[in-house]
């Protein structure tokens, strides 16, 4: 019997981005938090949409309001710790932005960012990915990790003078993403490009 390994790896493609824009302010005054958040929204919006995206393309969610009414944080101050009250109300938004095409979604957020930071609407923004569902792509994985051990095995039978027989037991390793990957490396950073691999192990019988 011979126990060889199988390796398949395959390149997916992100179905779809998103731009994540999130922003809040902080008080002891909910109704002043409430404003200061809301003028962001609305100078946010108003950039977005002189800046062409469609309605359609923007996605608002419900703000999000947090209370602490006693809460303390210790600070560093002429070399001692002390104690310092936190703001009791924070008021959070966020939007989102749909991109069409994602190999332009990093390009996109990256003169968001810069726009809003001139603007003086600071805010926390970062691109999300869609990536296709590993079960879509498993079986073409699953095939290539097999086929990819019978080379191996049928080059270890040559070596030993001997030919590889049927499969006597199999174990098929859960499919991993292993990272983000440019197509080479004189190409540009890709992250909506990621790559997804299995490996199989099997034993074969020798005859």
């Amino acid at each position: 019997m011979v126990k060889v390994k199988g390796l398949a790896e395959m390149y997916m493609t992100a179905e779809s981005a998103q731009i994540k824009i999130i922003f809040s302010h902080s008080g002891d005054i909910l109704n002043n938090v409430i404003q200061k958040t809301e003028k962001k929204k609305r100078g946010i919006l108003n950039y977005l949409q002189k800046s062409g995206f469609q309605n359609n393309e923007i996605v608002l969610f419900d703000p999000t309001v947090s209370d602490r009414e006693s809460y303390y944080t210790e600070e560093w101050e002429n070399g001692k710790k002390v104690r310092v009250k936190a703001d009791r109300f924070t008021y959070g938004q966020r939007i989102d932005i749909i991109i069409q095409g994602v190999e332009h979604a990093e390009k996109k957020s990256s003169k968001l960012k810069l726009d809003l930071v001139q603007s003086g609407l600071t805010a926390n923004i970062s691109t999300n990915y869609k990536f296709p569902k590993l079960n879509s792509i498993k079986p073409q994985l699953i095939a290539e990790s097999t086929k990819n051990a019978r080379v191996a095995g049928e080059q270890f039978a040559n070596d030993s003078q001997a030919k590889l027989g049927k499969i006597k037991t199999a174990t098929q390793g859960q499919i991993s993403i292993v990272g983000q990957y440019s197509y080479g490396e004189t190409e540009s950073y890709q992250p909506f490009v990621q790559k997804a691999r299995v490996v199989s192990t099997i034993v074969f019988f020798l005859e």
